[in-house]
């Protein structure tokens, strides 16, 4: 056991000392677990990349310490060695990572009954698709906030989800920078704050 956390703190030093070309700024991200839409395995990868890589895998809602992600779409988690115990990098693709242990795995309802899948994963499901459907602009562009009341506000949100925490509130009018489109949402940075988060693209409209 001793031998094990002097593995992992010596990892966690080592990794520190380098800069991974495709890492992001932040070089530390914590835990996370897999959130999977179908309540499957997730594979674990020698590289970040697809192909004949697989090393092991991580049960739906499995615990990941997560170390660096990547812009290509990929995560460095730390992951334990079998023959030996030790830990050492391995990579898994980052949108199967959530910042919340699913409550419950979900299940394909049987044909003909009405789906019992919980609303939290249904959401999970609804972010899942938006994000894939994210797409960067090409340049980015004004838009300016429409709340259905002149009086009112639209919420600014850190994940394109009417269940995700609000952020910031935009005032009618107020103009944000529209850094990628998805189907039903925009990411967009508030140049005032540099803020970056998610509104609905109802309430807003181009400049």
């Amino acid at each position: 056991m001793v031998k094990r956390l002097i593995s992992l703190a010596l990892f966690a030093v080592l990794t520190a000392m380098f800069i991974f070309p495709l890492a992001a700024a932040d070089s530390y991200y914590g835990t996370q677990y897999v959130y999977t839409d179908n309540g499957k395995s997730l594979n674990v990868r020698s590289t970040p990349s697809t192909g004949d890589n697989i090393i092991g895998s991580l049960q739906y809602g499995a615990e990941v310490t997560v170390i660096d992600m990547y812009s290509n779409g990929w995560a460095q988690i730390l992951w334990e060695q079998k023959d030996n115990g030790e830990f050492g990098a391995a990579y898994v693709q980052r949108r199967f990572l959530v910042n919340h242990m699913p409550a419950s795995q979900p299940s394909a309802p049987a044909s003909g009954a009405a789906s019992d899948v919980p609303d939290y994963a249904k959401e999970f499901t609804s972010m899942n698709t938006e994000f894939r459907s994210a797409r960067k602009v090409a340049a980015p562009y004004t838009v300016a906030a429409r709340p259905s009341r002149a009086s009112g506000w639209v919420n600014l949100r850190w994940a394109p989800s009417t269940e995700a925490e609000r952020i910031a509130t935009c005032r009618q009018g107020k103009e944000l920078t529209v850094l990628a489109e998805m189907k039903n949402w925009y990411q967009v940075q508030d140049p005032e704050t540099g803020m970056i988060g998610f509104i609905s693209r109802q309430y807003v409209t181009r400049k």
